[in-house]
């Protein structure tokens, strides 16, 4: 076969067709509205109302699970409302108070078979501090399947950058091949906020209240105790605990000090409330607990939305799900705990905003709830904030602010991590498709 016999090869290089926004003829959308309409047509949630009200008053006061209060009332068992104004004004109980969360880079694979994170943790003031903001707690966590990659090792883990302002670390987790980036991810979050929260608390820095932002304990990591036979052998290991220890260091030094200590859940995704209901016998067709406590709340007793008011629960005391560990019958993983096993506990309230139609919820151990003037206190706090600013208290949208890596900063970091590895990160298609950096 002479050269000009040849079939035409495909050229090197191709132009990348360039994204479309339409995707779907209105054709398409008009079927796809009649087959929602063909769904709505098999459902009644005429009852749902009644159901969760049922729920509610008989089942979750107390809520037994394999023999054991899991759920139970802190004072009284109420739904209650406030209105949005009055709330708003209203004197808060603490004059100052400090917000902590944790941003991520998210797992980012390498060719050179390293899985790598990076949470940075920032507190939040309010009032606001500026010295305070700047600082930060970096953690990179790093998973590698070559058993023969080692780290430098520093006593206690922690390296001061920043003209002493910041702290930093490098943290080598378990190997798995399969929940890496899990790991990374988890382990990154939990020990830079924990860790940022314990050391501005023991410093002085905060006198009347911290809020995190999420969860009281890393749920996450708890979870993991109850999962996966390779998660369950992690969770009890000296990494996971080493993170779980933080937080109950954290709460103790709260207790210690009588600083109260708030976590903020903005979207909760807890289902063992519904789960529970379930394994009782009860069919509850909400999908999780988050939907449950909405179908609660949304709702004024003439059934119109609640659109000029908060409403909120009363306190519940939970010993179930990722909340067992700490409960006073629980093993903590493994961690010593200094005070009354069930001061630990989690309690929680949900609030509703009925301006953006989100559900929150909030969690404080009980050794600042069991007391009915602190819990008073706790609650009307959280009102004020969520109703002045329809959303999560001032300090930690502050703190979220602060911790944030965007999408140009995430860019940059995986270049660097790409010149001081000699390797390229691993990219997939939806690099391609959506551009990296995008999520």
């Amino acid at each position: 076969m002479t050269p000009s016999d040849a079939p035409p090869t495909a050229p090197l290089l191709r132009r990348r067709r360039p994204r479309s926004g339409v995707t779907l003829d209105p054709v398409h959308v008009d079927t796809i509205a009649y087959l929602a309409s063909a769904i709505a047509d098999g459902v009644d949630d005429a009852d749902h109302d009644d159901l969760a009200g049922t729920a509610w008053a008989e089942w979750l006061d107390p809520l037994h699970d394999d023999g054991r209060v899991v759920l139970e009332a802190v004072g009284d068992h109420e739904l209650r409302r406030t209105p949005v104004e009055d709330a708003a004004l209203a004197d808060r109980p603490f004059e100052t108070s400090h917000g902590v969360d944790s941003g991520t880079l998210n797992p980012t694979s390498f060719k050179n078979g390293l899985v790598v994170d990076v949470a940075q943790a920032a507190m939040g003031a309010e009032p606001t501090d500026l010295d305070l903001h700047r600082a930060r707690s970096i953690v990179v966590t790093v998973h590698a399947n070559d058993a023969t990659v080692v780290f430098p090792e520093v006593p206690g883990g922690w390296m001061p950058y920043d003209d002493g302002n910041s702290e930093r670390r490098v943290l080598k987790v378990p190997r798995s091949r399969r929940f890496a980036d899990e790991m990374v991810h988890e382990l990154a979050l939990s020990l830079a906020e924990s860790h940022h929260a314990r050391k501005h608390l023991e410093r002085g820095e905060v006198s009347d209240l911290l809020v995190l932002d999420g969860p009281l304990y890393p749920k996450r990591l708890l979870n993991w105790a109850t999962r996966d036979s390779e998660l369950r052998e992690v969770a009890h290991g000296e990494t996971v605990r080493e993170a779980v220890r933080t937080y109950v260091r954290l709460v103790e030094s709260c207790i210690e000090r009588g600083v109260p200590v708030l976590g903020f859940v903005k979207n909760p995704t807890s289902g063992y409330v519904t789960r529970t209901l379930d394994r009782k016998g009860v069919e509850a067709p909400w999908p999780d607990d988050a939907a449950l406590f909405t179908r609660l709340l949304e709702r004024r007793p003439d059934g119109d939305r609640a659109d000029d008011a908060i409403t909120f629960t009363s306190w519940l005391r939970s010993r179930g799900g990722s909340d067992a560990a700490l409960a006073s019958d629980g093993d903590a993983l493994g961690v010593e705990r200094t005070a009354r096993p069930d001061r630990y506990e989690v309690t929680y309230m949900h609030v509703y905003e009925p301006r953006e139609d989100v559900l929150f919820k909030v969690e404080a151990p009980a050794a600042f709830t069991a007391d009915s003037e602190s819990r008073e206190r706790l609650t009307r706090q959280v009102l004020s904030e969520v109703a002045a600013e329809a959303g999560p208290p001032t300090p930690v949208a502050k703190a979220d602010e602060l911790a944030r890596i965007g999408v140009g900063e995430t860019e940059a970091l995986r270049r660097k991590f790409e010149e001081r590895f000699g390797a390229e990160h691993l990219r997939t298609y939806d690099d391609v498709r959506w551009g990296d950096g995008e999520t």
